[in-house]
């Protein structure tokens, strides 16, 4: 640019024209080359997708765990007896009016956090939070399947005994 102290290059047809780095007094000027696509996005800080409840290593990898079976939380075991006839007892703290009630009713579902039941004789359906439960009973046997030791345990699943042998002596029970 004239008056600036600055030299410009001459350009030949044919030839792209390269911004130039700003220079001061004393230091040359070298062409800046264009940043490609490619190198836009690979300057671009990323974050890494990562599904919701998977670990995160240190070296921005991701560990995926996904329950082969349902685990057994309260939640899985009333979803497995989804359509039964069942009782569930609350307890409200600090409430004057009623402290403990009972819910008698079908299960219809069950999530994280609560119970949905609907009462036959009325068809009033009500929503649970399990925050206040105490305890389910059923009137019959109960679906229930959670996997120990790389087995799945049914409520249909015969009672073993174990025999365990120590330096003391050998321990049997039932599993």
């Amino acid at each position: 640019m004239p008056g600036s102290g600055q030299m410009q290059m001459p350009m030949t047809a044919g030839q792209m024209q390269m911004p130039m780095m700003p220079m001061t007094a004393g230091q040359m000027q070298m062409p800046m080359a264009p940043m490609t696509a490619q190198m836009q996005m690979a300057s671009a800080p990323t974050t890494p997708n990562v599904p919701s409840g998977s670990i995160v290593t240190p070296a921005g990898g991701n560990i995926i765990t996904v329950p082969i079976n349902e685990e057994s939380y309260v939640e899985n075991i009333i979803r497995m007896n989804r359509g039964k006839m069942a009782t569930i007892y609350m307890t409200y703290e600090n409430n004057s009016e009623w402290n403990a009630k009972i819910f008698k009713g079908i299960i219809e579902a069950a999530g994280r956090d609560h119970i949905i039941i609907s009462d036959p004789a009325t068809g009033m359906r009500y929503l649970l939070l399990t925050l206040n439960l105490d305890y389910v009973t059923f009137d019959g046997p109960i679906n229930y399947a959670y996997t120990f030791q790389g087995q799945t345990i049914t409520n249909t699943t015969p009672a073993t005994a174990t025999r365990i042998e120590t330096s003391s002596g050998t321990l049997t029970g039932d599993r």
